[in-house]
C-alpha cells in the first residue's frame, strides 16, 4: 500500500497541472483526427433512379410522312434525295418523334418554338422522377442540366428550378455543347461535387432542342442530322447518402473521359456552321467513324486497367509489345474480351454504321447490341439521353440482375469519348409506365438493311 501512494500523490499532481488550454488542445485534437478519418472515407456515388421521356404518338414522323413534308416544304430536289437514301438506311423505325413546329408548312424556326421542345421534354422527365420516387423537389442539393445546341438566358437551369420551386441555394449547372457526350459529362461533374458536398442529392436532366438547329439547306453532311436526331430526353438522380444504398439501382465504378479536340480532324468532325445560303446545322463529316474508332481505341485503353483481369491486360501488353517489335507481322493487336467484365452494354446509337463499327470494333454479339439498337430503331437517336433508353430497355426486358456491370459508352463531337461503368445493387423488376413498357412485347425486331420509302 506504501508503494501505491507515492504513485497516486503524482497522478495527483499531474491532474491539478492540467489547465482549461490543455483540455482545448486535446479535444480539437480528437475532433481534427475524426474528421480527418471521416472526409478520407470513401464516397460512394449512387444511381437511385432515372426516367426517360416518352413524346405522344401524334408526333410520330412516319418516313412517308417525312418525305412529303420535304417536298410540301419546297426543299431542293437533291437534298430530298440524299436524305431519302439515308434514311433507307439509318436503322430508324416509323415510331420516332419530332417536335410539333417541325410539323408544320413551312418549317419555322424561332426561339418560344425551342423553349417549348425544352420544357416540354424536360418537365416531363424529371416530373415523373419526383413522382415516381415521392421526391420534394426541394430535397434536390445539385441539379445539371444540358443541351447541346440550345442555351437560351434564363439558363435551362434557371427553367427547371422555376417551374420545379427549387430551394434558392440550390448549387445549379447548365453545360452547352458537349454534344452527344453531355449526360457522362454531367455525371462525371456530379460525382465530383457529391464527393465534396457529401449526404446531397443530385438531379442531371439531359436533354437536346431539335426546333431551332433543323437544316433546311442544301449541303449533304448537315442534312445527316435531320435523318439521325429526334425527339427525347432524361432526368437522373444521384446519391452520395450511404443510407440510399439500399434503395439505390446501381453504384458508380468509373467515370473515364477522353477528348481529342487537340486533334484538327477530331475537332472538326462534327461541326456547327453556316453553309453556303448562311444557313445554320450541324456538319458530320466522312470521316466520323475512324474519328470514333480512334477515341474509343483511347477510353478502352484507359478503362481496361481498371476492370480487365490481368490475363485480359497481359494478352493485349504482350501484343502490344510484339507489334511494336514487328513479330506479329500483319496481324492486328489483341482486342481485350470486356465480355469477361460486362454483362450490359450501352453504346451511343449515333447512327447504323457507329454501331455496327463498335460492335465489330469490341467482338460484341447481336443480343449485347440489341438495346443500342433497338434504340436506335424506336426513339433515333436522342443525343446525350439515347445511353439511358438502352438501359431502361435492359431493365425493362428483365435482364438487369444483382451483381451485373454495365458499360456506358459514349461519343460526341469535341471530339470526345465518354465511359460510365455501374455496379447493379439488386435485380431489378420491369416497370410499367417507363418510354418502352407499352411495346417491350414487340422487341427485338429485324431491321433490314434498307427500307423501301413510300
Amino acid at each position: 500500500m506504501a508503494s501505491v501512494m507515492p504513485l497516486i500523490s503524482t497522478l495527483i499532481k499531474l491532474i491539478s497541472s492540467i489547465t482549461q488550454h490543455d483540455i482545448i488542445m486535446a479535444v480539437t485534437v480528437v475532433f481534427g483526427l475524426f474528421y480527418l478519418l471521416l472526409y478520407k472515407r470513401k464516397v460512394s456515388i449512387y444511381l437511385l433512379d432515372f426516367t426517360c421521356y416518352r413524346p405522344p404518338d401524334s408526333l410520330r414522323v412516319p418516313m412517308s410522312m417525312y418525305l412529303e413534308h420535304l417536298m410540301h416544304d419546297g426543299s431542293d430536289p437533291d437534298a430530298i434525295s440524299f436524305q431519302v437514301k439515308i434514311l433507307a438506311r439509318s436503322g430508324l423505325s416509323q415510331e420516332t418523334c419530332i417536335p410539333p413546329s417541325l410539323r408544320e408548312l413551312p418549317i419555322t424556326k424561332s426561339l418560344s418554338f425551342s423553349k417549348e421542345e425544352a420544357a416540354t421534354v424536360m418537365f416531363s422527365a424529371v416530373a415523373d422522377l419526383l413522382e415516381k420516387n415521392k421526391l420534394n423537389p426541394r430535397s434536390i442539393d445539385i441539379l445539371i442540366t444540358n443541351s447541346s445546341v440550345y442555351s437560351p438566358t434564363p439558363s435551362l437551369c434557371a427553367m427547371v428550378i422555376k417551374e420545379f420551386r427549387m430551394r434558392s441555394n440550390i448549387l445549379s449547372f447548365n453545360l452547352s455543347g458537349m454534344g452527344c457526350t453531355a449526360s457522362l459529362v454531367s455525371i462525371g461533374l456530379a460525382k465530383d461535387l457529391l464527393k465534396v458536398h457529401r449526404n446531397s442529392l443530385a438531379l442531371i436532366v439531359s436533354s437536346e432542342s431539335l426546333s431551332q438547329n433543323w437544316y433546311t439547306g442544301k449541303n449533304h453532311s448537315m442534312l445527316i442530322a435531320n435523318c439521325l436526331f429526334r425527339m427525347g430526353g432524361a432526368a437522373i438522380l444521384l446519391s452520395s447518402k450511404e443510407q440510399d444504398k439500399k434503395i439505390a439501382k446501381y453504384q458508380l465504378q468509373h467515370v473515364i473521359r477522353i477528348s481529342r479536340a487537340q486533334d484538327d480532324q477530331s475537332y472538326a468532325c462534327i461541326f456547327q456552321d453556316e453553309d453556303g445560303e448562311e444557313k445554320t446545322g450541324i456538319s458530320i463529316s466522312k470521316s466520323v467513324l475512324n474519328v470514333a474508332g480512334e477515341a474509343l481505341k483511347a477510353n478502352t485503353a484507359s478503362l481496361g486497367p481498371l476492370v480487365l483481369p490481368f490475363s485480359e491486360q497481359f494478352r493485349y501488353g504482350l501484343s502490344f509489345v510484339c507489334k511494336k517489335t514487328g513479330l506479329l507481322g500483319g496481324r492486328k493487336i489483341y482486342t481485350p474480351n470486356f465480355k469477361r467484365v460486362f454483362e450490359h452494354f450501352c453504346v451511343h446509337p449515333g447512327g447504323r454504321a457507329v454501331l455496327l463499327a463498335i460492335q465489330k470494333g469490341l467482338k460484341l454479339t447481336e443480343e449485347e447490341m440489341e438495346a443500342s439498337k433497338m434504340t436506335l430503331h424506336r426513339f433515333g437517336n436522342t443525343s446525350s439521353s439515347s445511353i439511358w433508353y438502352e438501359l431502361s430497355y435492359t431493365e425493362t426486358k428483365g435482364r438487369m440482375k444483382r451483381g451485373n456491370r454495365v458499360w456506358q459508352i459514349a461519343l460526341g463531337g469535341g471530339f470526345k469519348s465518354i465511359s460510365a461503368v455501374w455496379k447493379c445493387l439488386h435485380t431489378i423488376e420491369p416497370e410499367k409506365g417507363n418510354a418502352w413498357s407499352d411495346r417491350i412485347d414487340s422487341y427485338p425486331v429485324d431491321i433490314p438493311d434498307i427500307v423501301e420509302i413510300a
